[in-house]
């Protein structure tokens, strides 16, 4: 599973993608991370800002709330925020895929 629930906090497994046309969730990663494609190119933090700035408008949280656990600098990462309806009707969604 790519997501990880405890206290109120998401975590989620995200395997990175820069350089794509636009910022958009793909497909589940092998079993454990989804495959995020980030417009944004791999320079200087761009792609994680991009990611960031995805996620909080994805998922209607502040930019502020979403901190990188691990990867900041690897194409898998572990981000985590704060749990709400919006990311668990995503989730939903994503189990009907």
């Amino acid at each position: 599973m790519f997501y990880n629930i405890e206290d109120e906090t998401v975590s989620i497994r995200i395997k990175a993608q820069p350089n794509a046309s636009k910022s958009e969730f793909c497909e589940v990663y092998g079993e454990d991370a989804i495959k995020i494609r980030i417009k944004a190119p791999a320079v200087e933090g761009a792609a994680n800002k991009e990611l960031v700035k995805f996620l909080a408008k994805s998922f209607k949280v502040s930019k502020s709330d979403i901190l990188f656990k691990t990867g900041q600098s690897s194409k898998i990462k572990i981000v985590a925020f704060p749990l709400n309806d919006t990311f668990k009707e995503w989730i939903e969604k994503t189990k009907e895929i």
